[in-house]
């Protein structure tokens, strides 16, 4: 079976990155404005469109990120920099609705993003990685969650910061965290000991609204 590959990971946690793109704008844009932000990486709106851009990394609008952080990013555009922070559209004041249906997951001293969650049903603990493609564990883990990845998976191969190692793509029933659960959740199940924590990425986190409040996100289901 050939190899197929994710891209190599760029931070010391082990995540499953999104490909940069190259900067080849045809137009000019017209509006730019940040959805949330995160230590060198922010998801952005740019002409209604969605990015997620880490520091550096350039969008297919030709938008690079320069630096972020949870005050502010900086952004270079047709050589000019300009400095964003939470759009008004967005509200970094908004408070968690009452309904009980928001989550609120507060940053811990190491400024991670850290809660407690439920993988077909289990408890898990989970790092919130908006940099991951889906959601990502390793294979002691699954086990524990009683997912037979070698049976029901996909193989494939990860890049890390050190190493080529084997992986499965797998479906989980649900993932759910505080009052929000997804079903059919696409994630990778890595052999060894990495992640230390099941990384909770963008299969789960593309359904909810993330609202950064500085030490504290706020999770909202958008459908």
């Amino acid at each position: 079976m050939a190899r197929r590959f994710l891209p190599r990971l760029s931070l010391p946690l082990l995540g499953i990155l999104l490909f940069g793109f190259s900067s080849t704008p045809g137009w000019a844009i017209k509006d730019i404005h940040v959805v949330a932000l995160f230590k060198d990486r922010v998801v952005v709106m740019i002409d209604g469109k969605r990015r997620i851009l880490s520091s550096g990394e350039a969008s297919p609008e030709g938008v690079r990120l320069v630096s972020a952080d949870s005050v502010g990013a900086v952004f270079e555009y047709q050589g000019e920099r300009m400095e964003r922070r939470l759009d008004g559209r967005v509200r970094a004041a908004v408070k968690p609705r009452d309904t009980g249906e928001d989550v609120l997951i507060y940053r811990d001293s190491a400024g991670m993003f850290k809660t407690v969650g439920s993988i077909n049903g289990l408890p898990v603990k989970l790092l919130v990685d908006t940099g991951a493609t889906s959601v990502a564990m390793n294979s002691a883990q699954a086990r524990r969650l009683g997912i037979d990845y070698h049976v029901e998976g996909d193989p494939t191969y990860v890049s890390t910061a050190s190493d080529v190692v084997q992986a499965y793509r797998v479906k989980l029933d649900i993932v759910k965290v505080g009052s929000i659960h997804i079903r059919n959740v696409g994630a990778v199940v890595i052999e060894g000991a990495q992640p230390a924590e099941a990384l909770l990425g963008m299969t789960y986190l593309s359904h909810v609204e993330m609202i950064n409040q500085g030490d504290r996100l706020i999770l909202r289901r958008k459908y």
